[in-house]
């Protein structure tokens, strides 16, 4: 456990926020791996059913995700107030919250599986790969709720390391299982899905064990297990505008996948080849925004306001040099990290093209996160999921579908919508965050 709330900022940002980067990295692993091992083994109709599966995944899990990010808040700002019989009830309270949501989402999202890919004019033949994929993917979510719950407890503690080590050793075996399940025992793309189960099921329980045995503060028990529902209420305050947040992001993904169906195949398995080099390029945006949130938690709830402008001043210089230096990696290597999925080259210049119209822009990208991580940390959540709806919404699904159609751009219209929505978000975020309204959101009462 780490208390953030003392010492440099950009050290502490910095150090806090490294660990999450790799296991984001590592995270992202799962979804490259299991796109590599289809694209190039089984072929381009796989590839786009694995790539459309992943918004689907993301559409169903986003609101609890979101509510997460809540308890996390909850836990960071008792943690800072050394409140640590608040801190164990909220921990409680997520284990609970978490088995029963997986358990309605798994349930929900296999029944509705099919109606989903038909409602977003995805190509018959690549509908019964990506329906078996999903279910499969689905009937272990409890496992990833719980692996993903507990990490997210333990970096509002200050802790980023722990979930790292298991995640790497997860991340592994998932490789290992692909490569097996496909080229060598030859079987579809029912077993990459399989093979994340697994690996997620293993991390999950190795995790739970080990936290059982060693750690001070995090203990899981069925015994133990009790529901507050006063910090079940203040957790959902914060967590709910957040989770909606989430499913705008997700339902504006699989919007985007609807305006990109209608190119065709080769445009369906571009984004979503391109789409997975892009989640690795945002990861340190994301990695040092949750850092951010959990600094700005602690430091409120530690009543110390004043290291929130400097720590934020911290972490936009040091995302904003990371991602100019990447943004032009991936230009540079843009058809390269293509025929890593494929050999097609029209899906191959398609990916391209997206690669390099977004590695110029990811800095507005990262801008937009980092402030919001700010505006999260200090549990005000309602704001910027009005912010993410208004760029999402109002602005990149109208462009990309005026662009692609009205103006003769193409697939590349969708493409420049992207970054013409983070712009929009950005502007926003820091109007609202001028504007302090969110310095009197803890929920730690000060003195």
């Amino acid at each position: 456990m780490k208390d953030l709330s003392y010492g440099n900022e950009r050290k502490l940002i910095f150090r806090f926020a490294m660990p999450m980067l790799l296991g984001n990295v590592f995270q992202q692993l799962y979804n490259m791996i299991d796109s590599i091992v289809v694209g190039r083994y089984i072929g381009k109709t796989a590839l786009a059913a694995v790539g459309t599966s992943s918004p689907i995944i993301f559409l169903l899990i986003s609101f609890v995700i979101g509510v997460t990010m809540g308890f996390t808040i909850v836990v960071s700002q008792y943690f800072g107030a050394k409140q640590m019989e608040n801190v164990q009830k909220a921990i409680n309270t997520l284990y609970i919250f978490m088995f029963f949501t997986s358990l309605a989402v798994s349930l929900g999202g296999i029944l509705l599986s099919e109606f989903i890919f038909r409602m977003i004019d995805l190509s018959p033949e690549i509908i019964p790969g990506a329906m078996v994929f999903l279910n499969i993917f689905l009937s272990g979510l409890v496992f990833m709720f719980g692996f993903n719950g507990t990490s997210a407890i333990l970096r509002g503690l200050g802790d980023s390391k722990t979930p790292l080590y298991f995640l790497i050793g997860s991340v592994l075996l998932n490789i290992v299982l692909d490569l097996l399940f496909v080229p060598v025992l030859g079987w579809g793309v029912w077993s990459v899905a399989l093979a994340t189960v697994i690996s997620m099921a293993v991390a999950c329980i190795a995790q739970i064990l080990y936290l059982n045995k060693y750690h001070k503060v995090v203990k899981f028990s069925l015994r133990g297990l009790k529901f507050d529902q006063e910090i079940f209420l203040k957790s959902i305050k914060i967590g709910i505008p957040t989770g909606f947040q989430q499913t705008f992001v997700a339902a504006g993904m699989v919007a985007l996948y609807w305006v990109v169906n209608q190119f065709g195949v080769d445009a369906n398995a571009a984004y979503s080849a391109a789409g997975r080099i892009d989640s690795f390029i945002a990861i340190p945006a994301m990695s040092f925004s949750i850092a951010l949130s959990t600094f700005v938690g602690q430091n409120l709830g530690a009543n110390r306001p004043e290291r929130v402008k400097t720590g934020l001043k911290a972490t936009l210089i040091m995302t904003t040099i990371i991602s100019l230096v990447i943004g032009g990696i991936t230009v540079l290597l843009a058809r390269f990290l293509m025929r890593m999925f494929t050999i097609d080259p029209v899906v191959i210049q398609m990916g391209a093209d997206y690669l390099t119209i977004l590695g110029f822009t990811y800095v507005l990208f990262s801008m937009m996160f980092v402030i919001n991580g700010v505006l999260r940390g200090a549990g005000d959540t309602l704001i910027p999921m009005f912010i993410t709806l208004f760029s999402l919404w109002i602005v990149r699904i109208p462009v990309a579908y005026y662009l692609s159609k009205s103006t003769g751009l193409g697939v590349h219209g969708i493409w420049w919508s992207i970054p013409i929505g983070w712009l929009a978000g950005v502007i926003l975020s820091y109007w609202y965050y001028r504007l302090g309204r969110w310095k009197t959101k803890s929920v730690v009462l000060q003195p």
